[in-house]
């Protein structure tokens, strides 16, 4: 059976070194022939680019991770000037988004520039035709969706999507695409997303380097999850794993463009 996968989301800058050196030596071994590198800030743009130099699976996105501190405008400037001079470098822009997590944490936290930065981010996407990595759950990604339409922008990923029905049903219409993480496999609010999001607009990914919990208790998040998760999307749409693997892996090929 055909098992190749791509993990669709990755912060593989976050790992230790002696963990990327293990992650990209098994990847043969696991079928995983591509990893979506998205980054975090300037700095993480850097490495993901050094990392994509030196191993040909590694396709880099470039943005700025929301939930963190603004950047100054002088720090955004820098940014962008960076990935205008590596455009051609970059598979897409993310992660991106909008802080959700951390005004919970600090409701007092003005969102307006986050909004501000977002916009710059799609700008910068439709410029130079390129999809989009996004941070945007619950309440935030209505507001994403307003922002996608106000720009016409159609590649958009939302990794880790979490949201109500009215959200849901909008993203399926515009033809969004979500990424399921190794949480399916005991978590019934992300089985109950795939039970309703078409498997055409589906992708899989880690997040890695962020943990799991129940079977993968203790261990270092890794693309090798995925299988597992590909088995439950099988098991809750009721389809082969084998279609279920081609058509996860034609839609990140394509999207990405890979």
């Amino acid at each position: 059976m055909n098992r190749r996968i791509i993990d669709a989301h990755i912060h593989l800058d976050h790992y230790e070194e002696d963990e990327i050196k293990q992650i990209m030596a098994d990847l043969d071994a696991v079928d995983c022939t591509k990893l979506i590198a998205v980054s975090y800030d300037l700095a993480s743009c850097q490495k993901n680019w050094q990392l994509a130099t030196i191993y040909s699976q590694v396709k880099p996105a470039f943005g700025f991770h929301p939930e963190q501190e603004l950047p100054s405008k002088k720090e955004q400037q820098k940014l962008f000037q960076w990935m205008e001079e590596h455009v051609n470098d970059m598979i897409a822009v993310g992660e991106i988004g909008l802080p959700y997590y951390t005004r919970k944490e600090v409701p007092a936290l003005k969102i307006e520039g986050y909004i501000e930065l977002l916009e710059q981010f799609l700008a910068f996407a439709k410029k130079w035709d390129k999809p989009v990595v996004l941070h945007a759950v619950y309440e935030d990604a209505g507001l994403v969706c307003d922002l996608l339409e106000k720009y016409k922008i159609r590649d958009a990923h939302f990794h880790w999507f979490k949201g109500d029905q009215k959200t849901i049903e909008r993203m399926i219409h515009q033809g969004y695409f979500i990424s399921i993480t190794p949480d399916v496999v005991y978590e019934q609010e992300i089985q109950a997303l795939v039970q309703q999001y078409p498997v055409e607009l589906m992708m899989v990914e880690t997040d890695g380097p962020w943990p799991f919990e129940n079977p993968f208790q203790g261990e270092m998040t890794h693309p090798q999850m995925i299988h597992e998760s590909i088995k439950i999307i099988a098991e809750v749409k009721k389809e082969g794993l084998e279609s279920i693997y081609q058509q996860l892996y034609q839609n990140t090929g394509k999207f990405y463009r890979l």
